[in-house]
């Protein structure tokens, strides 16, 4: 008896815990498949902190910057309200990556016209001409759009490159039978409620039901009219009748309009959410780095330890010889660094004098390694150099070393009057990132560089770039003058400077290091962006105004030819302005290695890569 009551307990006891690892098992993929879902819906967005700073994404984001008109009436608050972002915004904008908590970014400020900057995605339209309603909309051609939908005005403001490509990919569909079914389905889901609610009208209610769901059907199935059945004019016919038989029974009008005032706002509902949820894939896809890029990546790194050549091998005095000329690319991607390298190259004819330091991370400093001790640019050298090696941390007060990339602004200017009329314009530019304030101490013994983006290509001979007087000046650069230093007045209270002083642009600038050490830059910079954030908090606009402050009368402009700017966003450069710049600069986020990337700009990009190469082959490399 004792014995056959310790094994019924124990027999109990091993089902109670099985169906416990059971119960334990199914929730488990029940929670996985609510995640799932919250992730997809953009619900999880409620539950972080709006304080909060995402990680920092492989790629170079462009950040957004939103400053409105203070002058305006409360028109412009009501309509910063309503352009605020829902949870799919959220999640967008968290894809976004931020600068590290050492280094701030913030909003631009427009002074002129009593303008505010309201920064969005890469993308450099023409500035904007106001016409006589009060609003102007530029393309990338600089045709000027009058009267346009204002739901297409605020499009480019919200989700930045992403509506200067669904403009350029939009396809005329064939669907005018389409559209006149979809009509006449909303007037029937309408009035049908109505009618169901007769029982004097059971038979049209039955047929209205009908031909409901029947159209439903064909929807489910067709979107263009080329995709619809054979019988449809039938079909439309009943449909007709049914809803002309509806229209002359005695219905309540008021209910027919509220239900189909319910019918567009849902319609409404379900275009907005595709359209955010398109723009949300479309961040995703441009900041995905290619599956034949990671490819190459892991091929590389694995067979820098398989080589058996000596990689760490002393490079010659060249990287040391201050008269030299030193080019510096900081870069995670190989295959740009590399065309940034290889068309500088080829358009010089004095290829040995050319040295070039690619300042990388430990991530990917063993792949790009073996692929620049391989592959040979003419009689030019390459160094690489990973930053998170160099002992610096003593020197400067930063935060531990890491890679960070040029940063990418876009700055929407938004003016609203009393008649809530508004004007738009957006600009996009490219500054220096905080690993650039590293380099006089990462190249003590050179006095002068020219810094690189890695998203650049390289038409005509830079050795003209060692010869230019810069007049005492610490930087040379491509001024941009649609954005000044007085429209950021509003985040530099208690500075001084010029409000016409203008912006300038990363991408190809000259560097006097001995001059940069002799103003102490680095340090100007690290304090500004300590003062902000401590005033302010660390915002986007923080490094942006830091930036811009540090170089306040250092600058020297570089003539507007040396670089042409935007092919990562701008679908309207001349051929005349593509062919005679120095530099194309692919800013934006249509890079050119990018499936996304426009192709009109791809092909000159594609010439300075050997596709032949065997690890380009064996990764399926060809963008």
């Amino acid at each position: 008896m004792k014995g056959g009551y310790g094994g019924s307990s124990y027999s109990f006891a091993t089902k109670r815990r099985w169906k416990g690892l059971v119960m334990a098992v199914l929730g488990l993929v029940f929670l996985s498949m609510l995640v799932s879902l919250i992730f997809l819906l953009g619900l999880h967005n409620g539950f972080l902190s709006s304080a909060g700073y995402a990680t920092e994404q492989p790629n170079s984001a462009t950040k957004h910057l939103r400053v409105y008109d203070q002058h305006s009436s409360a028109d412009t608050r009501n309509l910063s309200k309503r352009n605020q972002s829902t949870h799919v915004d959220d999640l967008i904008r968290r894809l976004v990556p931020t600068r590290p908590k050492n280094v701030g970014e913030n909003p631009v400020t427009e002074a002129e016209n009593e303008t505010y900057g309201l920064p969005t995605a890469t993308d450099s339209p023409k500035l904007q001409q106001k016409n006589n309603t009060g609003l102007a909309v530029t393309d990338d051609a600089g045709k000027n759009f009058r009267g346009a939908d204002e739901s297409e005005n605020l499009c480019e403001l919200k989700y930045g490159s992403y509506c200067i490509w669904r403009r350029e990919h939009r396809e005329k569909m064939k669907d005018a039978v389409v559209k006149k079914m979809k009509d006449l389905l909303y007037v029937a889901r309408a009035y049908y409620p109505s009618i169901a609610k007769l029982p004097a009208f059971d038979k049209l209610s039955h047929e209205m039901k009908q031909n409901i769901q029947d159209f439903e059907r064909v929807f489910s199935e067709a979107s263009t009219d080329k995709d619809l059945p054979l019988q449809i004019g039938k079909r439309l016919t009943k449909m007709e009748a049914a809803i002309a038989k509806a229209k002359s029974c005695p219905v309540d009008c008021n209910n027919v309009d509220k239900k189909l005032r319910q019918l567009v706002d849902l319609t409404e509902d379900e275009a907005n959410f595709h359209r955010k949820q398109s723009a949300f894939l479309y961040q995703l896809a441009v900041q995905t780095m290619p599956k034949s890029l990671h490819c190459l990546s892991m091929r590389l790194t694995v067979e820098y330890f398989r080589s058996p050549h000596d990689l760490e091998q002393s490079l010659s005095e060249k990287v040391l010889n201050p008269d030299l000329h030193h080019y510096v690319i900081f870069s995670r991607n190989l295959l740009a660094s590399s065309v940034a390298i290889n068309s500088t190259v080829q358009n010089t004819e004095e290829s040995e004098k050319q040295v070039f330091h690619v300042l990388t991370d430990r991530e990917n400093y063993f792949a790009m390694k073996l692929w620049f001790f391989i592959n040979k640019y003419r009689e030019a050298t390459v160094q690489v150099l990973n930053i998170e090696d160099l002992k610096l941390n003593n020197h400067y007060k930063l935060a531990p070393l890491h890679l960070s990339l040029p940063e990418e602004f876009r700055v929407s200017f938004l003016r609203v009057d009393k008649l809530s009329s508004y004007q738009i314009r957006t600009e996009y530019l490219s500054i220096f990132s905080h690993s650039h304030y590293l380099l006089p101490k990462i190249f003590p013994t050179l006095k002068k560089i020219v810094v690189l983006d890695d998203d650049i290509l390289t038409q005509r001979d830079l050795s003209e770039l060692w010869s230019v007087d810069m007049g005492g000046k610490v930087i040379g650069a491509v001024q941009f003058c649609a954005v000044k230093l007085g429209q950021l007045k509003n985040y530099l209270p208690r500075y001084s400077f010029s409000e016409n002083s203008c912006a300038w642009i990363s991408g190809v600038n000259i560097i006097d290091l001995s001059r940069w050490r002799e103003h102490n830059l680095t340090e100007t910079f690290q304090r500004l962006v300590q003062e902000m954030s401590t005033e302010e908090g660390l915002s986007e606009a923080t490094a942006l105004s830091a930036s811009m402050l540090t170089f306040q009368g250092q600058v020297y402009a570089l003539d507007d030819s040396w670089m042409l700017s935007g092919l990562g966003l701008n679908y309207g450069h001349e051929d005349d302005a593509l062919r005679t710049a120095a530099v194309l600069h692919f800013n934006g986020n249509m890079k050119p290695w990018l499936e996304l990337g426009i192709p009109k700009y791809k092909s000159s990009w594609r010439k300075f890569l050997n596709l032949q190469n065997q690890f380009l082959s064996d990764c399926n490399v060809n963008p």
